[in-house]
C-alpha cells in the first residue's frame, strides 16, 4: 500500500494493539488538525496519546517543508495503523504449563495536507 502526496510523519514499534489503537484513528480520519487535535487530547485511550504524537510531529513537518503552509488549512488526509512485530514472553500458568503471552506492536503512519480552496 502506498502513501498518498501529503506531509508524512511515522511512529515505529509502538508497544500497543493495532486493534485497539485502530479505533481512535477512525475518529479523526479526514478532520481538520486542529479539530483532531482536541478529540485526541479529550480521549482516554492509550493509543489517541500515540496518535497524537504522531500528528504533532506530521503537523510540524509540514509546516517546516517552507512552503508557507497555515495550521488552520491542514487537515488528516491518511491515518495507517499497520502491525508490528510482537515480543514473545512466557506466561507461566498452573500444574507445571507454560503459554506464550504476544506483546503486540504498531506502526503508525499519519499523512496531513493542505484542504483545497474553494
Amino acid at each position: 500500500m502506498t502513501v498518498k502526496k501529503g506531509y508524512v510523519a511515522t511512529a515505529k514499534f509502538l508497544i500497543a494493539s493495532p486493534t485497539k489503537v485502530r479505533p481512535v484513528a477512525h475518529v479523526i480520519n479526514q478532520k481538520s488538525c486542529s479539530k483532531a487535535m482536541a478529540i485526541l487530547e479529550n480521549m482516554p485511550q492509550k493509543g489517541a496519546e500515540l496518535i497524537r504524537g504522531t500528528l504533532k510531529s506530521a503537523v510540524a513537518n509540514a509546516l517546516n517543508a517552507n512552503n508557507k503552509l497555515d495550521e488552520d488549512m491542514l487537515f488528516v488526509k491518511e491515518i495507517r495503523i499497520d502491525e508490528g512485530p510482537r515480543l514473545k514472553r512466557v506466561w507461566f500458568r498452573a500444574r507445571g504449563r507454560a503459554d506464550q503471552l504476544l506483546k503486540r506492536m504498531c506502526h503508525i503512519t499519519v499523512v496531513v495536507d493542505e484542504k483545497a480552496e474553494e
